[in-house]
């Protein structure tokens, strides 16, 4: 067997935990509980991600409190005992609120109406800090090439667009109107030129 591999520094250096247990525990706790009460209060364009700035966040948020979780301990039974810590905490927090779907719906907050009826609600957007741009850029990957042709556009507490289109479309609608009047004057010819008999 290689030295290496029989060093019992190695070993302990993997497996025997650097912090006490409980403080393993505790840590992925607050931290877990920092982060929802924060991602809550901050809004939800951060989960949204809509552009460079908000992923970057995302990004250095989970390195920068990655220190507060682990500790002083870098050992490898100790990242599963936190990684099973915030495991078991957003399990049982899940099913709680699960069970008790009012306290859900208060902490969750309600989805807020960016547009309506094919006209953008300007506050709605100032209060969730989006621009006219990166809701276009929104509505545009879902297939929308103008404000005009969405019925109702909500941005969900989870920073996901529930986005639903006016059926059928505008345009669709001035094609039927067109193709419904040239039916009716057709008809009307048809009546007339039957009235006037043959030539």
């Amino acid at each position: 067997m290689p030295e290496w591999l029989a060093s019992p520094k190695m070993w302990g250096d993997i497996f025997v935990v650097g912090v006490p247990i409980a403080e393993k525990i505790l840590r992925p706790a607050l931290v877990y509980v920092f982060l929802v009460v924060a991602l809550r209060v901050f809004g939800k364009r951060e989960l949204a991600q809509l552009n460079p700035f908000d992923l970057v966040v995302l990004l250095s948020l989970s390195n920068t409190v990655q220190n507060a979780i682990i500790g002083n301990d870098n050992s490898l039974s100790g990242g599963l005992i936190g990684a099973l810590a915030l495991l078991a905490i957003n399990y049982l927090v899940v099913r709680f609120l699960f069970r008790h779907r009012r306290l859900d719906e208060i902490l969750e907050g309600d989805p807020t109406v960016l547009v309506e009826h094919g006209c953008v609600k300007n506050d709605a957007l100032a209060k969730e800090l989006l621009t006219t741009a990166e809701l276009m850029t929104v509505l545009h990957r879902q297939g929308f090439e103008t404000v005009e042709e969405v019925e109702r556009c909500l941005l969900e507490p989870g920073g996901t667009f529930d986005i639903k289109g006016i059926n059928p479309p505008l345009e669709q609608q001035a094609h039927d109107e067109v193709m419904g009047a040239l039916k009716d004057l057709g008809a009307k010819l048809d009546a007339l030129v039957q009235a006037r008999g043959p030539a």
